[in-house]
């Protein structure tokens, strides 16, 4: 079982061995990396090429490690009890299978992504340490312990909002992806734009670049908004030589919204092209 890319998504050499060597070490793949990257595509690509299901679990800064395994609904029951229902006299009618449970019981191995894990608290990487390593657990309310029939293939991504605990890191395989340099972003440009022209990518690709590098940027542009910014410059019918003007660094890029996120970095452009246009005059 292994995974060799697919024609849908560039993966580098060093990202593909990777996903191979959590395979074979049968460990998380945990995947860091600016944001729009392609951490959270990888799972679903590699689930694809392996013929596997994916199962999701998305963190938010309010998720417990708890839900990834189960809930037990006890309003639910309550209310039940008052109305008289005969449900309420089996407590498995009230418990929520997590992600964890339902990729521990699937009738097949399955790709199981744990997404944006440094959302949440401190403690809940710690909190799936146990679970995730001897792949079980005990439910406490049915009195059952839950083992997983088949090994999960787990990724696990993180934007490095926080740092990550030590025991938490040692039972993972680590890859950070790195920024796609020129000859990269042009292999996945070409994925999703197999016409475009040359002309136009080569000068959109420079603008792009150029971007990234202006110093004192909040948010660099990332792969999933060039992709966007170039869909609208073929939907508008941007022209090439709008993007090769001499007088570049005197002007905003056009369409600039899909690039520029935050009003801080569009007055840094702004003020940049004021001083590049007083110092030619």
């Amino acid at each position: 079982m292994r995974f060799t890319g697919s024609s849908s998504y560039v993966a580098t050499d060093e990202l593909t061995l990777a996903v191979n060597a959590a395979i074979s070490l049968q460990r998380p793949l945990l995947i860091k990396g600016e944001p729009g990257t392609g951490k959270t595509r990888l799972a679903e690509e590699v689930a694809a090429s392996l013929g596997m299901p994916l199962l999701e679990w998305h963190i938010k800064s309010t998720t417990k490690a708890q839900q990834g395994l189960y809930e037990y609904d006890a309003v639910s029951r309550l209310r039940d009890s008052q109305l008289g229902d005969e449900r309420v006299k089996d407590i498995s009618n009230y418990i929520l299978r997590g992600m964890l449970w339902q990729a521990f019981t699937a009738e097949q191995p399955v790709v199981l992504l744990i997404d944006e894990i440094d959302k949440a608290d401190i403690e809940f990487p710690n909190d799936l340490l146990r679970e995730i390593d001897r792949m079980e657990f005990f439910v406490y309310e049915t009195r059952e312990l839950i083992k997983a029939r088949h090994r999960p293939i787990v990724f696990i991504t993180s934007n490095n909002e926080k740092e990550l605990p030590d025991a938490f890191l040692r039972r993972c395989f680590f890859h950070y992806i790195r920024f796609p340099d020129q000859e990269t972003m042009e292999r996945i440009v070409a994925v999703h734009f197999p016409d475009l022209k040359k002309s136009l990518l080569k000068e959109a690709l420079e603008v792009f670049f150029e971007v990234r590098d202006v110093p004192g940027l909040k948010k660099k542009p990332s792969t999933s908004e060039l992709i966007d910014w170039l869909k609208l410059l073929l939907a508008e019918d941007i022209p090439t030589e709008a993007l090769r003007s001499k007088d570049r660094k005197s002007m905003i890029p056009p369409l600039h919204g899909a690039l520029l996120k935050n009003e801080q970095d569009v007055h840094l452009f702004e003020r940049l092209a004021f001083l590049s246009r007083n110092a030619r005059g």
